[in-house]
């Protein structure tokens, strides 16, 4: 014991005479470079606002720290799936995380010889049948099904990652069987789920800041968004068409619809005159709120929290990607279905993991006294459509890029990335690894949460 302590200790004062050389003759390289922020640091996991930690701690029953801990550990699992998924290319089959504090990161590939490499990034290996792609294939062909038959007996279709299906919620087995065969489909590929819910549109009421449309109806703003010099906010499709005109809170004079896309998406956007001010924040509990940083897409099984006028402010999990919802109105492709709650008031208020904005409240069913499901139309898509930046803490002016323009090979703040995706900057080539709307603060070099070099 006496010897290593003393081996320890000669050891100690090389490193420290080692280090007053290097002090008194620097080399001729210039300094190492700042060690790069985490992912946690880069998307602001760890400074959640005390209402979001709050929610958290009270919906997803977790004791004191742990919501803090579940954001961060969310953060880096994406960053960790997105590194994979380039990895694993074809093979690769989705991610998830899990637990209290999502400290499970599962990360599927059809391929068992790579179980080592995903583990070396310290997540689960689930080794599976079918890769993303073909799932992804799978729900294509459920979906112009859906547009030929309209069945209202399959109101709901995914793919679920953690079982590597596509998934139907139908009124019966035999609703469903029906509807998969008129996919051509073949019935191993999918799963079913019967249940007697329809989801409905959430209108009417608000979900956040309240609106009125042509003085008849009302929604929820969600998100504020910038088009070049125009000021306005991301909402709901289904709450106004093109034209329509918008009163605010107050009966005041504010904007008017510019696009909107109902059903298919559900997804608009109003532009709102100069009396009016888009700013970051979201409305939260107790006359609080919350500042968004960014629009970094969280995965399945990550912690969402939602602002409604109706219900307050309420938190949950993202229970997949990529849901279809046939409601009565017609069939909406693409959205996120989640276990939040929501009642009629609560449609077009924002959906946020941390101080990431993810998407716009579109329907549900169930109720926040006996619990239910939410579904969220996802931001990204919706400035990547309207061409619209997303108002945030460090946001840029400028216009988004076109996304097919002479340069869409060099990376562009404003721009809508998906995972995958390679861009050029200062000569060098990146890999996205989150689906994100580029922020004019963060490059590829300096970020990376959200690009791996290549």
């Amino acid at each position: 014991m006496v010897g290593r302590h003393a081996a320890r200790t000669r050891r100690a004062a090389l490193t420290a005479l080692g280090a007053l050389a290097l002090t008194a003759f620097p080399p001729a390289a210039s300094a190492a470079p700042a060690p790069q922020p985490t992912a946690a640091q880069a998307l602001g996991a760890g400074k959640a606002p005390a209402q979001v930690l709050r929610a958290m701690e009270r919906d997803l029953k977790l004791a004191p720290g742990q919501a803090t801990a579940r954001l961060v550990n969310e953060a880096e699992a994406g960053t960790r799936a997105g590194r994979l998924r380039n990895s694993l290319g074809d093979r690769f089959a989705g991610a998830w995380v899990s637990g209290a504090t999502s400290a499970e990161l599962t990360v599927a590939t059809t391929d068992a010889a790579d179980k080592g490499t995903i583990e070396a990034q310290g997540a689960r290996a689930a080794v599976v049948e079918r890769p993303l792609a073909q799932l992804a294939s799978v729900k294509e062909k459920l979906d112009a099904a859906a547009v030929r038959t309209g069945a209202a007996e399959t109101p709901v279709w995914y793919v679920d990652v953690r079982t590597n299906r596509v998934m139907v919620q139908a009124t019966s087995e035999e609703a469903a069987a029906s509807f998969v065969r008129s996919a051509g489909v073949e019935a191993e590929n999918v799963g079913v789920r019967v249940s007697a819910n329809r989801p409905r549109l959430l209108k009417d009421l608000v979900g956040g800041d309240a609106y009125y449309i042509d003085a008849q109806a009302r929604c929820s703003i969600g998100f504020s968004v910038t088009k070049g010099e125009e000021q306005g906010f991301a909402t709901a499709g289904h709450c106004g068409r093109p034209g329509a005109r918008t009163t605010g809170s107050d009966q005041s004079d504010q904007g008017t619809f510019q696009s909107s896309t109902f059903p298919g998406k559900d997804m608009a956007w109003v532009a709102v005159n100069d009396d009016w001010t888009a700013t970051p924040d979201v409305k939260a509990q107790d006359g609080q709120k919350v500042r968004i940083a960014g629009s970094v897409e969280a995965l399945v099984g990550a912690s969402v929290c939602r602002s409604g006028s109706t219900t307050g402010w309420h938190c949950g999990t993202v229970r997949q990607h990529d849901t279809s919802v046939r409601y009565a109105e017609g069939t909406v492709d693409g959205l996120t279905e989640t276990t939040v709650c929501a009642e009629p008031g609560d449609s077009g208020g924002p959906f946020v993991a941390g101080v990431q904005a993810q998407g716009t409240t579109s329907g549900g069913s169930g109720d926040c006294t006996n619990g239910g499901t939410t579904f969220y139309q996802p931001v990204n898509p919706l400035l990547s459509d309207f061409g619209l930046t997303l108002t945030t803490t460090a946001a840029q002016t400028q216009t988004p890029a076109p996304q097919d323009n002479a340069a869409a090979d060099a990376w562009a703040a404003g721009r809508v990335y998906q995972a995958g995706a390679t861009v050029s900057y200062d000569g060098v080539r990146y890999r996205c690894l989150q689906n994100h709307q580029a922020q004019g603060a963060g490059s590829p070099a300096s970020t990376p949460a959200l690009w791996q070099r290549v």
